[in-house]
């Protein structure tokens, strides 16, 4: 199954829904779909959609996804990768009032470099993303949150 996670915030990413409907349309996506559409306001034919998930909910369906494609929300794409699911990045772009700005490509990029994840950006084939996918092996993500904390609390300690 692939989760598509579109996060909350209040920007539509119709773009994305409609490719992957006529994806799975034309029989280019084989793999059942679910995906969190947020506040777009294109309803998906070829899928199973929802709004917004309660925590149970979506932990449910990224636990069970065998595959994510999310918009580039860092929140989105760390619960995956901590999950260590497969993720493709599709950014939000401002130019399809997607969101203010692109700098979900610029994250996208950042953790793409990394080996974190795909990045589809425009243009991108997304079906070749997705079997890429399938082969590729991931850099494992580690959270820095320890480090972080530590060299805070150590800054502080020393100021005192």
């Amino acid at each position: 199954m692939i989760f598509v996670i579109l996060g909350t915030q209040k920007f539509q990413m119709n773009r994305l829904l409609r490719h992957i409907d006529d994806l799975l349309s034309a029989g280019a996506i084989t793999a059942p779909v679910v995906a969190q559409i947020g506040h777009s306001d294109y309803e998906p034919v070829n899928f199973e959609f929802h709004r917004f998930l309660n925590k149970e909910e979506f932990d449910k369906n990224i636990a069970q996804a065998d595959l994510i494609i999310t918009h580039g929300g860092v929140s989105s794409v760390i619960t995956a990768l901590k999950l260590r699911k497969p993720v493709v990045v599709y950014p939000r772009l401002g130019k399809y009032g997607e969101h203010v700005d692109d700098h979900q490509c610029e994250i996208a990029r950042a953790f793409a470099k990394k080996g974190y994840v795909l990045c589809c950006d425009e243009g991108d084939d997304l079906v070749k993303k997705l079997d890429f996918c399938k082969d590729m092996e991931f850099t494992e993500y580690v959270s820095q949150i320890e480090n972080i904390t530590r060299i805070v609390n150590d800054f502080l300690s020393d100021i005192n």
